[in-house]
């Protein structure tokens, strides 16, 4: 399968290349630095490195790399500094995916590009009943004021959730909702589920990154498991958090 990781060069998205390359896909990348790649994917015959910034990117250059892609990933997100949470771009990961969402259509692709979106649990699946304690919708709106990514994670879901929506005939997704996230050197047991089973402010779990990266790896190469959550929001947890 042809892939395009975006966010490459991240903590998990470092490891969802890898993953892949290790399936035997081929995948494309767009990154501001190859330097920061794993070093698997250094001059690794299945991979196409493009060093730039996405939302800088023309349409045409994009339709370029997303033409003949089975699947997109985004493990896109804000890096933890001030300029990474406070500076801009403040959509970056909903901008993204409006925008890759777009130029997904105007290819006019033979079959559905899956989209596999990194999100958290700190979003709710309005498709879902998951109603929240009192203290945790006083949390979140704060958040919101406060922290422009936990918007900007939340629209980016929304964007998939309801103007692509169940129907669309050139985009499937799947937004995969880890809770706390830790760094681990292997995959290890996870479970999946459609909603929280913990409060994930007040009673967070764990997720390492390496299994987010297992998991959107498996959604894209493994059809059933595709059908299992297409359209879905699954939460992650370690099997042991």
């Amino acid at each position: 399968m042809n892939i395009l990781v975006l966010g490459g060069t991240g903590a998990t998205g470092r490891l969802l290349i890898s993953q892949l390359l290790d399936r035997g896909h081929h995948v494309k990348t767009i990154v501001r630095s190859a330097e920061r790649l794993p070093v698997i994917a250094k001059n690794h015959p299945n991979i196409t490195v493009v060093e730039a910034s996405l939302l800088d990117m023309t349409d045409a250059e994009l339709i370029k790399l997303v033409d003949g892609c089975d699947a997109v990933a985004s493990c896109l997100g804000h890096n933890i500094s001030f300029k990474g949470i406070w500076g801009h771009p403040r959509k970056l990961v909903t901008d993204a995916v409006r925008r890759v969402c777009s130029v997904i259509s105007a290819t006019n692709p033979s079959k559905p590009t899956k989209f596999v979106l990194m999100n958290t649990t700190g979003n709710q699946n309005g498709d879902l009943n998951e109603p929240l304690p009192l203290k945790n919708k006083f949390v979140n709106g704060l958040l919101r004021v406060l922290v422009p990514p936990h918007p900007d994670n939340e629209q980016a879901a929304e964007h998939l959730r309801t103007a692509i929506g169940q129907e669309n005939k050139n985009v499937k997704w799947v937004a995969v909702r880890p809770d706390g996230l830790t760094d681990e050197d292997a995959p290890s047991q996870y479970t999946t589920h459609p909603s929280p089973t913990r409060n994930p402010i007040f009673d967070a779990g764990k997720t390492s990154r390496i299994n987010v990266a297992h998991f959107m790896a498996e959604l894209i190469s493994d059809e059933s498991l595709w059908q299992q959550w297409q359209g879905q929001m699954p939460v992650i947890y370690n099997a042991a958090g």
